[in-house]
């Protein structure tokens, strides 16, 4: 069942980036299908994708080697430089997906294309969405929501999780990872994540266990999270699919 909240006179505009650098098409593509799932629902009524733009003053301005770009000029505005033309060292090229992106978008707008697959709206190959086709319903549906009260008290009754490092190579493109692996009396549970959000979630897990005086709460965790500067919000992170499956393998809030 589709929730119209829009019946109740409230229309949300969303604001929608694409294109930071060493944004993979995966997130791309997966933030294309989040946001159809959210017109689709009814949650958003209005939306405009913007391709990222470089400054002279901006965080990954001052700093392009960090994000593996390379500015064509170094010449600095006497106020503010807009859409600086820069090189991206790992040959990604966010401007193929403007028209793709828009016109998807302007069909979901019209409460149209929500059963065309993304494939459709391009004249290249992309990936197919990693994340739940009915996520966001699900979200809407569960007694959970994104607003979990922050005093919950998080605890993982699972094993102890171990982690090994490996590099995953596709088409010229790498990406550091590590495999978790948690060793059950029945089973063994494996995932692969980002060495940062992967080390990260070893260290949290392990720091949930034990004890029943855990004063490890959601507001901890969330703070923890939001310090580290990963590029995926806490929110998301925290309904994906690796931990929506370990809520099923042990990890309770109470």
């Amino acid at each position: 069942m589709a929730h119209n909240f829009s019946k109740a006179g409230i229309l949300v505009h969303a604001y929608l980036m694409y294109g930071f650098p060493s944004q993979s098409t995966q997130e791309t593509i997966d933030s294309m299908e989040v946001v159809r799932q959210m017109f689709e629902v009814g949650i958003l009524q209005s939306g405009f994708w913007h391709q990222f733009a470089l400054t002279t003053h901006s965080p990954v301005g001052i700093h392009p080697e960090k994000f593996h770009i390379k500015k064509k000029s170094e010449m600095v505005g006497a106020f503010a430089n807009n859409d600086l033309d820069y090189i991206d060292e790992r040959g990604t090229a966010p401007e193929k997906f403007s028209h793709g992106l828009k016109v998807s978008l302007f069909n979901y707008m019209q409460s149209s294309g929500f059963d065309i697959p993304l494939q459709k709206w391009f004249d290249f190959k992309i990936p197919s969405p990693s994340v739940d086709k009915n996520f966001i319903q699900q979200i809407i549906e569960t007694n959970e929501t994104l607003l979990l009260p922050s005093n919950q008290k998080l605890y993982w009754l699972g094993n102890t999780p171990t982690g090994k490092e490996f590099t995953k190579s596709k088409k010229g493109n790498s990406w550091e990872m590590i495999e978790i692996t948690i060793q059950n009396v029945s089973e063994t549970i494996s995932f692969a994540l980002n060495q940062n959000q992967g080390h990260w979630l070893l260290k949290t897990l392990q720091g949930m266990q034990g004890s029943e005086q855990s004063s490890t709460t959601l507001q901890i965790i969330k703070q923890d999270y939001e310090q580290q500067n990963f590029e995926e919000d806490f929110d998301l992170f925290w309904y994906n699919k690796v931990l929506k499956y370990l809520k099923g393998k042990g990890l309770i809030a109470v």
